[in-house]
């Protein structure tokens, strides 16, 4: 090996083991600092290694989750991003700290959750063995543009990767679409039926057919652009699954259940986290695992066993106050966020942490487009709405449009008197904060009450 690969992979190491002593995550530095010795370092350690990438806009952190525990059943030797960090810095950071010194991978899987603009340059330094792509949805248009620029990068990403298997959602027309310009192997995965027997208005993304710019027919939606879509002039339409979800017996505040038929052969599951956005996430799943010719049950069974990753439907209890962090970014997640919270059975009290730096899109423009209105109606079931973070004023402004009553909602800036005030009431809250916001949030909890660090 030569000498800038061997500096690279100790400089990184030493990085992060310095970070992590004083407390700090290093979770990305060390890989910028391993670039600066070798930039294709992430290249020479990932030889080797049967790597799946998780990428999309929407579900890529709890895919990967599901994922991870469908290894871990399967008694598989891997390592993944658990903190989340998805560019090629940190993927690079996490390569390195399970290498040898001499850039052997200590691991036989690599899952990988992949940021869609990181995908295209991530893809020409690691083989993966299959790509799941979640979905594509309007999201920080000052990084990503408009959709169709993120449907190109993860286009880019899966030329790189001639020798990876698919993991398709064929709901989401724009993701489906990839099968027809490359000659990868592809599993559609889907969801058969509705998913909500009440949804949230929401704006489509993609209303036109991606061939002939005709308006889509839908026989069914489930949210956002996702559902059983067909172009009435040119013939394109949402693809025959080879995994799809058949039936949605039952879904709560805690979990769903399930039917899930892959091919022939259908299976009862019990997904361990509510919302239906987790129920696409629960079908990618089992698509990898087919791709990776692991046994469907046990990959089904993992379903019921997972823990959610650090602010996706995390849950933890304060001071005897169940809580729940919830990461929104875009209209489509957070609607689908509200889909969930606005309709449980009890009272709840709610948080929005509004930031506008790099990581979440200096853009806010998005919040306008969402259904905030829906906590309006729940009426007297909202006990108390806290706003936070560095745009509260305007987030504030957008809830007051929306028909909050001035006596139910406050602007807390300081975070540990947002958590004070939390962990006063006396039923559920939902926190739902933006990435760099959630950042922030989640140290300040680690630090007052001792919950575990975001990388754990």
């Amino acid at each position: 090996m030569k000498l800038q690969a061997y500096l690279s992979i100790l400089a990184s190491k030493m990085t992060r083991g310095l970070l992590r002593a004083v407390g700090r995550g290093g979770t990305d530095f060390p890989g910028r600092v391993a670039m600066k010795f070798d930039h294709q370092i992430l290249k020479r350690v990932s030889r080797g290694v049967t790597c799946i990438i998780v990428t999309g806009t929407n579900g890529k952190t709890t895919s990967s989750r599901m994922i991870e525990q469908a290894l871990t059943d399967a008694g598989a030797s891997f390592f993944c991003n658990k903190s989340g960090a998805n560019l090629i810095s940190g993927i690079t950071a996490e390569f390195i700290d399970n290498a040898t010194f001499g850039g052997r991978c200590k691991k036989d899987y690599a899952l990988i959750e992949c940021d869609e603009a990181a995908f295209k340059e991530v893809s020409t330094m690691v083989n993966a063995k299959a790509v799941v792509v979640t979905n594509i949805f309007r999201d920080q248009l000052d990084r990503y543009g408009e959709v169709t620029h993120t449907l190109d990068n993860i286009k880019i990403g899966i030329s790189h990767s001639p020798n990876a298997t698919l993991c398709l959602n064929a709901d989401d027309s724009l993701v489906a679409s990839i099968a027809g310009d490359c000659d990868n192997p592809v599993i559609f995965y889907g969801v058969n039926v509705p998913i909500y027997q009440k949804r949230v208005a929401e704006v489509s993304d993609a209303p036109y057919c991606i061939k002939c710019k005709h308006e889509y027919v839908y026989d069914y939606t489930t949210y956002g652009h996702l559902g059983g879509y067909r172009c009435p002039h040119c013939g394109y339409r949402r693809p025959e699954p080879a995994v799809a979800v058949t039936e949605v017996i039952a879904s709560d505040a805690e979990h769903s259940e399930v039917t899930i038929a892959v091919g022939d052969q259908t299976y009862p599951a019990i997904i361990n986290l509510p919302g239906g956005y987790n129920i696409y996430n629960a079908c990618g799943t089992v698509a990898a695992g087919k791709a990776l010719h692991f046994d469907t049950e046990t990959v089904v069974h993992s379903l019921s066993a997972f823990a959610a990753g650090f602010g996706r439907m995390e849950k933890f209890t304060i001071d005897g106050t169940d809580m729940r962090m919830i990461l929104v970014k875009n209209p489509a997640g957070c609607n689908q966020t509200l889909n969930f919270v606005t309709n449980t059975t009890e009272p709840a009290a709610f948080v929005v942490c509004l930031n506008d730096r790099d990581a979440d899109g200096t853009d806010i423009s998005w919040i306008w487009d969402v259904d905030f209105e829906q906590i309006v109606a729940m009426g007297d079931k909202l006990t108390a709405l806290y706003v936070s973070g560095v745009r509260a004023d305007e987030m504030a402004l957008r809830f007051k449009y929306a028909g909050i009553p001035e006596d139910k909602m406050q602007v807390i800036p300081d975070y540990e008197t947002l958590m004070q005030a939390c962990a006063a009431q006396d039923h559920p809250v939902y926190i739902m904060p933006t990435y760099t916001a959630m950042m922030d949030l989640r140290a300040k909890i680690t630090k007052l009450y001792g919950i575990k660090n975001f990388w754990e």
